[in-house]
């Protein structure tokens, strides 16, 4: 599994945090110093941290669970979009619709009405609407679209969530938290690493910085989803192994069974009596 080195952090700014007035005393353990009153993140300890993070989110990716990465901020939206389109994951870049998760059923009648948008749009009966209420229903179909068009694909609840900036994404963390749903965070200074089951200290502002952590997270999903095809690659192949080694010993089996002769006597398939009454074995022709 790649793992994100310290250089490619340090580059990205991901050391910077907030100013000192507004940290976050949780936080004190990731801060590696403080300078002209804003506070330095260890960055060896984010390393480790990624690392742990990406190992917990590979195995859920090859168990064939979905998490959600959600990035609602400007800095965070099309870094997100494009890395977790690569590995087809849900994710929430547009407004957090409150009860998403809680509401999940809600949310699932709002995906099924735009489907059946999308159905009338394309029967006739759409060219028998008044010209008004097609705009409106296409108005409506955009708004959807725009919020919910990236879980459409979600049948059920995610297995895990990736959050970038605990602060602002505050209604989805405890959300999470509430369904005992395991979350996975970018945590700046100013903000509670406890509120999340895989905290990662970094700068959470910077969009390079967002950019390197999540590329390593659909990194280790990508590795998992691969995985888990092989994984069933393996299991076919020795389903299908047991499967041959059953017919085969059936075969023997059947092979072996004793039958009785036109003498009355038991004998084994392919066995024949000779003219002295005793069983001979018969040479069968390939």
């Amino acid at each position: 599994m790649s793992s994100v080195s310290f250089n490619e952090l340090l580059d990205a700014g991901s050391h910077f945090g907030h100013l000192k007035r507004k940290w976050n005393p949780n936080m004190a353990p990731y801060i590696f110093m403080e300078k002209n009153g804003i506070h330095i993140i260890d960055l060896y300890k984010t390393v480790a941290k990624i690392d742990e993070a990406a190992a917990a989110i590979k195995q859920i990716a090859r168990s064939g669970k979905k998490i959600m990465f959600v990035a609602t901020k400007k800095q965070a939206k099309e870094v997100v979009s494009e890395y977790v389109k690569q590995v087809n994951m849900p994710y929430v870049t547009e407004r957090w619709p409150g009860g998403m998760l809680t509401n999940f059923s809600t949310i699932r009648k709002a995906v099924k009405k735009m489907a059946s948008m999308d159905a009338l749009m394309k029967s006739p009966q759409w060219n028998n609407i008044a010209k008004r209420e097609r705009l409106q229903i296409q108005r409506e179909r955009v708004k959807l679209e725009k919020n919910l068009g990236s879980i459409s694909d979600m049948g059920k609840l995610p297995s895990a969530l990736f959050v970038v900036d605990v602060l602002k994404e505050h209604i989805a963390v405890a959300e999470a938290r509430k369904l005992n749903i395991p979350t996975f965070a970018i945590v700046d200074t100013n903000s509670d690493p406890n509120l999340v089951n895989f905290a990662i200290p970094a700068n959470d502002d910077a969009s390079k910085s967002i950019a390197v952590i999540v590329k390593a997270m659909c990194d280790a999903i990508q590795e998992g989803l691969n995985e888990q095809v092989l994984d069933k690659d393996r299991r076919l192949e020795e389903e299908n192994e047991e499967a041959e080694e059953r017919k085969m010993k059936s075969v023997e089996e059947e092979d072996d069974r004793p039958v009785r002769g036109s003498d009355g006597r038991r004998r084994r398939i392919g066995e024949n009596a000779g003219e002295d009454g005793r069983p001979r074995r018969m040479i069968r022709k390939r």
